[in-house]
C-alpha cells in the first residue's frame, strides 16, 4: 500500500490545482463579475481583461489584490474585480475604501495624522491633501530615484497612486456622472437634431440644447485626455491602435444610432450598478460578452484565458508545491528514503509542469519570448533550475537534485511574486528593448546561465550545511554532488559565454557598437570569467571539493550582482532604476554567500561528517594536509 502513496499524495496535488481553473460561480442575486471580469480593454500598451487592470492597480495602490474594510476577517475583504467595478460606475463608494497604503511616518505627519508603521488610507481622506501631495510629489519626481529620502520615495509613490486612481475613476465616464445610458442618448439626439438643422439650413440650435452640447463636448474632451483606460472596441476588423476613449467615441456621435457598442454597453453596465441592479448588470454584460466574441474572436478568446490564467496563479501553486518537494526530500534523508524521495520527486514534476504552463501562457498573452522584464527573468531563472535539478535527481537519486531544485525555484518565484508588485507584468519591456530576433536569444540564453550558476551554488550550500551539521555527507555522497557543481559549471560557462556574445550582435544592431563596458555588459563577463577561473583552477588541482564549493557558493553574489545590482546603479543603456526595497535583500543575500563561503574553510574538526575520516578522504574533500591542497 504504501508505494501507492506518492502517487496518491500526486493525484490530491493535481486536483488541487485542476480546481483553480474553474469559474467561480455567481450566486442568484449577486453582479455577474466574471463577466466583467472578461471584458477586454486597452491599458499599458496592450489588451487586456478587467480582471487584470483591476489585480495590477490594486497591487500599486494597496501591494495586494484584496481590499479589507473592517475587522472582520475574510468576511470584510472585497476582490480587486468588485473593487474596480466600484471605481467605475460607483466612484463616490470607492472613495471610502482604504487602498492608498502609506507606511512613511513623516508623510503621515504631513497630514497630521498619527504615525504609524503602515497605514491604509481612502480618497476620502486624502482628498483635502491633493495640492501638497502633487506639490511635494513633484518635487521628489525631480530627485534621481537612488537619491531620495524615504519621505521623497513615499510621497512621490503616493503622488502615482493618486493620479492612477483618479485616471481610474475618469475611464468609462467624467467624475460625478449619473444617467449615463440617458446623457448619452440626449447628447445623440442634440447632435442628430444640429445636424439636420445644418442640413436644412434652419439655423442654429436653441441656447438650452446648445449649452447641453457644450459642457458635454466639454466632459468628453476631458475624459479622452485623462482616462486611464481604452474601452471602445472598434468594430470587426479594427486594429489595436483603433480602440478609443468614451469621450473620443462619443465625440465621433452623430446620432442615436452611431453610439459604439461599447458605450452603449459600459453605460447600461454603470447603470445597473449604481442602481444595485443585479439582473440588469448581468444582463448587460453578457449580451456585450456575446458582442465581442461575435466581432472580436480573438480578443475575446485571450482576455478570456488570460483571467483562467489569473485565477489560477500557477506560480503561487509552483511555489506551494516547491516547498513540499524540497521538505520531503529533506525528510528522505532522516527516514523512508525511498518513499519520501519518491513523493518529492513526483511533487517537483508536477510543480515544474505547472510552471512551464504558466511560463508557456505568459508567452501566448504576450506574444514574446519567455524574458521581457525582470519578472519573467526571475520566472525563467527559477524554470530553467528546476530543470536541470531534476536531470541530476534522475541521474543520482539522492534527493539533493530534489531539494536543491525546490529551494531554486521557491525563491526565484518569491523574488518574482515581490517583483510583480509594481503593476501589470506582462507589459511590454522598457527602453531599447524591442522584438529583435538577438535580444530574444540573447536573453533567453543567458537567463539560462543564471539559472545554472544559481543551482551550482546552491548545491554548494547543501554541501556545506550536510557536512559541518550532519554525518550524511559521505565520501560517496561528496563524490556526488562535486560532479554535479563540475557539470552544472561548464553548462553555465556555455550559456554564459554564448549568451555574451549574441549581446554583443544585438547591441552592434541597435546601438552600432559590439562592445560598450556597459554596467550590465561588465557583468555578465564577470559570470564568464569566474567560471572560467573556477574550471581552470579545479583542472590545475589547485582547488578541490571544499574549493570547487566555496567558488560555485561565491558564484550565487556575482549573479545575483550582474543580475540586479548592475541595474541598481543608475548609470548605462541597461539601467532600470534604483529599487530601494530590493536592494537591502540583495545585500542581504550576497552577505550570506559570503558567510557560507568562509564556512567552507572550517578546519575538519567542525565538519561533522568528517570527524574521525582517514586523511585521504580529508584530502580528497580539500582539508590541508601535509603536501598541501585547497
Amino acid at each position: 500500500m504504501s508505494r501507492f502513496v506518492p502517487h496518491l499524495v500526486l493525484l490530491v496535488a493535481a486536483l488541487w490545482i485542476a480546481a483553480s481553473w474553474m469559474y467561480p460561480k455567481t450566486d442568484p442575486g449577486e453582479f455577474d463579475l466574471t463577466s466583467f471580469n472578461r471584458i477586454p480593454v486597452l491599458a499599458g500598451g496592450r489588451i487586456k481583461p478587467m480582471d487584470s487592470v483591476a489585480r495590477s492597480s490594486l497591487l500599486i495602490l494597496r501591494g495586494k489584490q484584496t481590499v479589507r474594510l473592517g475587522e472582520d476577517g475574510e468576511k470584510s475583504k472585497i476582490g480587486a474585480s468588485r473593487w474596480l467595478a466600484d471605481v467605475l460606475f460607483n466612484p463616490e463608494k470607492a472613495d471610502t475604501y482604504p487602498v492608498f497604503a502609506i507606511a512613511n511616518q513623516e508623510v503621515l505627519g504631513m497630514f497630521g495624522w498619527p504615525q504609524a508603521d503602515k497605514r491604509y488610507c481612502t480618497y476620502a481622506e486624502l482628498e483635502p491633501h491633493i495640492a501638497k501631495i502633487d506639490e511635494e510629489g513633484k518635487l521628489a519626481g525631480e530627485v534621481e530615484s537612488a537619491k531620495r529620502t524615504p519621505f521623497q520615495s513615499a510621497i512621490f509613490t503616493l503622488r502615482n497612486s493618486v493620479y492612477l486612481y483618479q485616471r481610474l475613476k475618469s475611464s468609462i465616464h467624467d467624475e460625478g456622472t449619473a444617467g449615463f445610458g440617458a446623457e448619452i442618448d440626449n447628447y445623440a439626439r442634440t447632435v442628430a437634431a444640429g445636424v439636420a438643422k445644418l442640413g436644412n439650413d434652419a439655423g442654429p440650435l436653441d441656447k438650452e440644447r446648445l449649452a447641453l452640447l457644450r459642457s458635454a463636448v466639454a466632459r468628453y474632451e476631458r475624459q479622452a485626455d485623462f482616462s486611464y483606460l481604452l474601452v471602445v472596441a472598434p468594430p470587426a476588423g479594427g486594429k489595436p491602435d483603433d480602440w478609443l476613449t468614451t469621450g473620443a467615441a462619443l465625440m465621433r456621435v452623430k446620432s442615436p444610432e452611431t453610439i459604439p457598442v461599447s458605450v452603449s454597453a459600459l453605460a447600461a453596465m454603470g447603470d445597473a450598478f449604481r442602481a444595485n441592479d443585479p439582473a440588469a448588470f448581468s444582463k448587460a454584460t453578457r449580451e456585450y460578452a456575446g458582442w465581442l466574441n461575435s466581432e472580436h474572436p480573438e480578443w475575446a478568446g485571450r482576455t478570456s484565458f488570460e483571467l483562467r490564467f489569473n485565477q489560477m496563479e500557477p506560480f503561487y501553486h509552483s511555489m506551494v508545491l516547491y516547498v513540499a518537494a524540497f521538505l520531503l526530500a529533506c525528510g528522505s534523508w532522516l527516514c523512508c528514503p525511498r518513499g519520501l524521495r519518491k513523493t518529492a520527486f513526483l511533487l517537483l514534476v508536477l510543480a515544474f509542469a505547472v510552471h512551464s504552463f504558466g511560463m508557456v501562457a505568459r508567452m501566448y498573452i504576450q506574444g514574446r519570448p519567455p524574458v521581457t522584464n525582470l519578472y519573467s527573468s526571475a520566472i525563467f531563472v527559477g524554470w530553467g533550475a528546476v530543470l536541470l535539478g531534476l536531470v541530476i535527481e534522475r541521474l543520482y537519486r539522492d534527493g539533493i537534485g530534489a531539494a536543491c531544485a525546490g529551494m531554486v525555484g521557491f525563491i526565484s518565484l518569491i523574488i518574482a511574486h515581490h517583483l510583480g508588485t509594481s503593476g501589470d507584468t506582462l507589459e511590454m519591456m522598457q527602453a531599447v528593448l524591442d522584438s529583435n530576433f538577438w535580444l530574444a536569444t540573447h536573453v533567453v540564453v543567458i537567463t539560462a546561465g543564471y539559472s545554472a550558476m544559481f543551482l551550482a551554488g546552491f548545491l554548494g550550500i547543501a554541501y556545506v550545511v550536510l557536512g559541518l551539521f550532519t554525518r550524511l555527507l559521505t565520501r560517496e555522497t561528496a563524490r556526488k554532488l562535486t560532479g554535479m557543481v563540475y557539470g552544472i559549471i561548464c553548462f553555465a560557462t556555455l550559456f554564459s559565454f554564448v549568451g555574451t556574445v549574441l549581446g554583443g550582435i544585438w547591441a552592434d544592431q541597435s546601438w552600432g557598437r559590439f562592445w560598450g563596458w556597459d554596467p550590465k555588459e561588465n557583468g555578465a563577463l564577470l559570470i564568464v570569467l569566474w567560471c572560467a577561473l573556477l574550471l581552470h583552477a579545479r583542472w590545475g588541482g589547485f582547488i578541490r571539493q571544499r574549493g570547487i564549493m566555496a567558488m560555485a557558493i561565491f558564484g550565487n553574489a556575482i549573479t545575483a550582482f550582474s543580475w540586479f545590482g548592475v541595474n541598481m546603479l543608475g548609470v548605462g543603456l541597461h539601467s532600470y532604476g534604483f529599487m530601494d526595497k530590493a536592494f537591502p535583500w540583495l545585500i542581504g543575500f550576497i552577505t550570506a554567500q559570503v558567510l557560507f563561503v568562509l564556512l567552507t574553510r572550517l578546519p575538519v574538526k567542525f565538519w561533522r561528517s568528517f570527524r574521525g575520516a582517514r586523511p585521504a578522504e580529508t584530502a580528497a574533500a580539500g582539508f590541508a594536509t601535509a603536501s598541501g591542497g585547497a
